[in-house]
């Protein structure tokens, strides 16, 4: 571990004071409405900066990351659905179905840290199956779904699969409403 020095901490408030001293100087001369414009489009700059930041990598799903997406995902489902949730129940979805040829496990990335995930599973030669979708509840918004859902359907391009189906639980309505819409 890192820790600053004595020195590192008052060098880290004086650079604090000096960066506070030079927002006051931006927003000082502008009105409420216009700082309020301001604070507001340097949150989008951040916010599209870091979408652009995001990383789409198809993995094993055993890897640690991929077993905590997949975690998070049940937990959610468990957390949202009014009665127990099996992963057994529906159309199945094994690690060792989502390992290429036969599937491909998709691992959504910001800055290293995993915040989504969601699966292709080829199940004959002309048919695939969308699975375990998930976004971070703190990365919703960003679009990583939609973008995961495109890195979906690219790879089933890409092996010439003719139909994609889905199922998906019905208390995951923004789900439901990305399905619809792509």
């Amino acid at each position: 571990f890192a820790r600053l020095s004595r020195s590192g901490r008052a060098e880290l408030r004086r650079l604090n004071e000096l960066s506070d001293e030079l927002v006051r100087s931006i927003l000082e001369p502008l009105g409420p409405e216009q700082s309020k414009r301001l604070v507001a489009a340097m949150a989008e700059v951040e916010r599209l900066l870091k979408v652009s930041a995001i990383e789409f990598v198809v993995e094993e799903p055993r890897t640690r990351e991929a077993v905590w997406c997949l975690k998070q995902y049940y937990r959610e489902l468990r957390d949202r659905s009014r009665k127990a949730v099996d992963p057994e129940e529906g159309m199945s979805a094994d690690a060792e179905e989502l390992v290429p040829p036969n599937g491909y496990f998709i691992v959504a990335r910001l800055f290293g840290q995993p915040i989504g995930c969601g699966a292709l599973k080829v199940s004959s030669r002309e048919m695939g199956e969308v699975k375990r979708m998930w976004v971070a509840t703190h990365a919703r918004g960003l679009g990583i779904g939609r973008k995961i859902l495109a890195e979906i359907e690219q790879i089933a391009r890409t092996h010439q699969l003719k139909q994609l189906r889905l199922e998906t639980n019905e208390t995951l309505l923004e789900a439901q409403g990305l399905y619809r819409t792509s």
